[in-house]
């Protein structure tokens, strides 16, 4: 008698057109910077189709930083900031996934890796739902939002000011509009 296998492992990936890895940051202590990283991907899993289950394994070109103004980017990727020459990816990996609310939001924790090093962090994940295009192609979306301090990472470069303050705020707000493809 032949049997057949169930796969129970789901794969998934970044619809690029539809996604956005983003943050912004303070500046001058009165407005704010906002700015994207381009060029990232991930290996996703979840058992069947359930993201409680999910397993995520994430990088991010960390040259590919847009804040918009080519001159600050150029900055943000030297020593004081990112150092990509040395430090070419920010990782992040998944360790824990809470029990979602009755919308389906959950906080989803793992490890940060910005100028290698490797720090704790706490994400609300806020979950869109699963839908087919009209293509047939199922999607699942998120928005994943969460805040760090660029310090824990020893990203420590500012300039105080003359009025009191400093020119870039500590705290850098990550904000993500998430679309996968079931990839099978």
């Amino acid at each position: 008698m032949e049997t057949s296998l169930i796969t129970t492992q789901t794969k998934w990936i970044f619809d690029q057109s539809h996604s956005k890895i983003g943050f912004k940051i303070r500046h001058l202590m009165i407005s704010y910077v906002k700015g994207t990283f381009n060029t990232y991907d991930a290996n996703i899993t979840t058992t069947f189709k359930d993201f409680t289950t999910a397993v995520i394994d994430l990088w991010i070109d960390a040259s590919s930083i847009n804040t918009g103004d080519a001159t600050r980017d150029e900055h943000i990727k030297t020593a004081d900031f990112l150092n990509v020459e040395k430090y070419k990816q920010i990782l992040f990996k998944s360790s824990l996934i809470g029990q979602p609310d009755k919308e389906g939001n959950f906080e989803l924790s793992g490890e940060l890796t910005i100028v290698g090093i490797t720090k704790m962090v706490k994400l609300d994940v806020e979950f869109g739902g699963i839908v087919k295009d009209p293509w047939g192609n199922e999607k699942a979306g998120f928005t994943v939002a969460g805040k760090i301090n660029r310090n824990d990472w020893g990203l420590r470069w500012n300039t105080p000011l003359e009025t009191g303050g400093i020119l870039v705020g500590d705290d850098v707000t990550i904000s993500c509009e998430v679309e996968l493809t079931n990839a099978g």
